[in-house]
């Protein structure tokens, strides 16, 4: 036998046994000329082949069942992540910023959504279900098992209104049910553990469960259509926080998922009326868990809101036993039972404040009082050379105009603040374009009526006000725009041409507020003069106004300063501007598309 020399390199044994085979016989096959054994002899002892079955064997050697398995089905989330990590780091190294522009393009992202599609089995069209072959008497029957642990089960049931059967009422996204892929919505629970629950209530079945060890049994009659669970993509930040602890109507305190106002969340699920599927942003639990949806959360605060006020005779017979009945669930606890209801919807009455310059428009039309409780949002990047324009919010005599002019001092040439338009003749020493734009009475009021103002009023018979245009003027020089215009005006303010981000100046408490401003002698903003300084009733009414703005606009806010210190407000001012600028922030959503 002739042995043929390997190279010191990876040949595949399997190639190399054929090679010392057809060697070994190669005076066996005739017909076979020495070209033609030459050639199939070099090609079997290549590197090219021989790396090509390596690689061949190692992928047959990872996949179980001769099926493929992603890696991880949130690639998406990964970019954006990376994304977070590059923003702050694009100035640093051109390597950094390349990557940063490249896992922005579409087509980079139209990949990674369709792989994460596909990693999640979210992707059309659907084929249809193969009939069973069963007789039309029988029942086809699916006998389940799951491994009780720590974890809820992850699905909710409840007594069907038709036939009194339990049934699967919902399925939590990423839990133990979920992952099983073996139940589904709308299954019918047969028994549990070999005892039968015909005739018991959902709680019933939770009791049994709750007295189970080891490996739980459901044998089920599957639903007639089974629909996959789709995850959905839906970012919101919430204006409340939640404590599923204490929320006596969620079907399932376990399954339930705590947030705080400000939090970003992850809508998985919105296919339940009055129950929300949840993750926080960034959480790596693959369980969502329940919150609830916007039209139960609308209807609970405007209950709420009846009850404290008394707006009506009727406000003393309501209560929250109205709200939507929560279903049954498969966790330790079992859930209260209550009657349901259908969501609706309300206008309340604004409080009316003091008049003051500026608020020529307010009334109950204009500054209503809003319900929020999720918005929608996505992230914004920073955009170079161009700016959010920043709108600092708050009570007259907060100190506003100060943090404005100490950061427009640091930079004049960064920093501009559009100039007002007024009805008034000039002073002297003023320069029209500079302090003001002088214009007539009737220009300002043709202006006003096409909707050019986003701010105006009327001080001792001559009209005042901030264009629309201006704003946008100085944002599109690459300029920072710095306002702090009257508080309605963050309705006309907040628009996707704009995105403006808007931090409130915000009193401390009393005591502090007099204190600092007595300490620092500053000048009451309520007295025309300017000459002296503030009385206890004029704090009393800064305070007043800072409760009234954050109850009617708290959920537009970006961040909140407390002004308790000046020098130290303004130190959180121009690092919150920094921040502004050099990361991605959560906007409404419609501002990005």
């Amino acid at each position: 036998m002739t042995a043929v020399v390997m190279e010191n390199i990876s040949y595949d044994p399997a190639l190399t046994k054929l090679l010392n085979s057809l060697e070994e016989h190669k005076s066996d096959i005739p017909s076979c000329t020495d070209e033609e054994f030459g050639f199939l002899s070099e090609l079997l002892k290549s590197k090219e082949l021989n790396a090509l079955v390596n690689v061949h064997n190692k992928i047959l050697a990872n996949i179980k069942d001769d099926k493929f398995f992603p890696v991880l089905s949130n690639s998406m989330e990964i970019d954006v992540d990376v994304l977070d990590m590059l923003a702050s780091k694009t100035h640093k190294s051109e390597e950094c910023k390349e990557l940063f522009y490249l896992l922005q393009k579409p087509h980079i992202q139209g990949l990674l959504c369709t792989h994460d599609s596909v990693a999640q089995k979210d992707y059309y069209p659907r084929l249809s279900e193969i009939p069973l072959e069963v007789d039309e008497d029988e029942e086809t029957v699916k006998i389940v098992q799951l491994v009780k642990s720590d974890e809820p089960l992850g699905a909710t049931i409840k007594t069907c209104e038709i036939t009194g059967k339990i049934i699967i009422a919902r399925i939590m996204h990423g839990g133990a049910a979920d992952r099983s892929g073996l139940i589904h919505v709308g299954d019918e629970v047969v028994e549990v553990n070999g005892i039968s629950v015909e005739g018991k209530t959902p709680n019933d079945v939770l009791k049994i469960l709750q007295n189970s060890e080891g490996t739980i049994t459901f044998k089920i009659i599957p639903a007639d259509s089974k629909s996959g669970i789709r995850e959905s993509k839906v970012r919101v930040r919430a204006h409340f926080s939640y404590k599923a602890a204490e929320d006596p109507y969620i079907p399932c305190k376990e399954a339930g998922l705590d947030f705080n106002n400000g939090d970003v969340l992850h809508i998985v699920s919105q296919d339940d009326a009055y129950w929300w599927q949840a993750r926080r942003e960034g959480d790596r639990n693959m369980r969502a868990g329940l919150i609830p949806s916007r039209a139960l959360q609308e209807r609970r605060i405007i209950l709420e809101r009846q009850q404290n006020d008394k707006t009506d005779d009727n406000a003393d017979s309501m209560s929250l036993c109205s709200v939507p009945v929560p279903l049954p669930s498969l966790c330790p606890r079992p859930s209260t039972s209550s009657s349901h209801g259908s969501p609706t919807k309300c206008n309340l009455n604004s409080i009316k404040t003091k008049k003051i310059m500026y608020d020529a428009t307010e009334n109950d039309d204009f500054d209503r009082e809003e319900i929020p409780t999720y918005e929608e949002v996505a992230k914004l990047y920073p955009r170079p050379g161009l700016y959010r324009p920043i709108v600092l919010i708050g009570p007259p005599g907060v100190g506003r105009n100060e943090l404005k002019r100490r950061l427009m001092a640091t930079d004049p040439n960064k920093f501009k603040t559009p100039v007002p338009y007024t009805s008034r003749p000039p002073r002297p020493g003023e320069i029209d374009g500079k302090e003001y734009h002088f214009v007539t009475r009737e220009k300002i009021d043709e202006d006003i009526e096409a909707g050019k103002f986003i701010e105006y009023g009327e001080y001792k018979g001559n009209l005042y006000g901030t264009s629309g245009e201006s704003v946008n003027s100085l944002i599109d020089s690459g300029f920072v725009c710095i306002l702090n215009p009257h508080y309605q005006a963050l309705k006309m303010l907040r628009t996707p041409q704009s995105k403006p981000y808007v931090i409130y100046i915000k009193p401390p408490r009393f005591e502090i507020l007099k204190e600092t401003r007595n300490e620092y002698r500053a000048r009451s903003t309520f007295d025309e003069s300017n000459s002296r300084g503030f009385t206890d009733d004029e704090f009393n009414e800064i305070l007043h106004s800072a409760a009234r703005i954050e109850f009617l606009y708290s959920h537009l806010f970006d961040q909140v300063i407390i002004n308790a210190d000046l020098s130290m407000a303004f130190e959180q001012l121009v690092s919150e501007i920094l921040r502004i600028e050099s990361e991605p922030l959560w906007v409404p959503a419609s501002w990005v598309q």
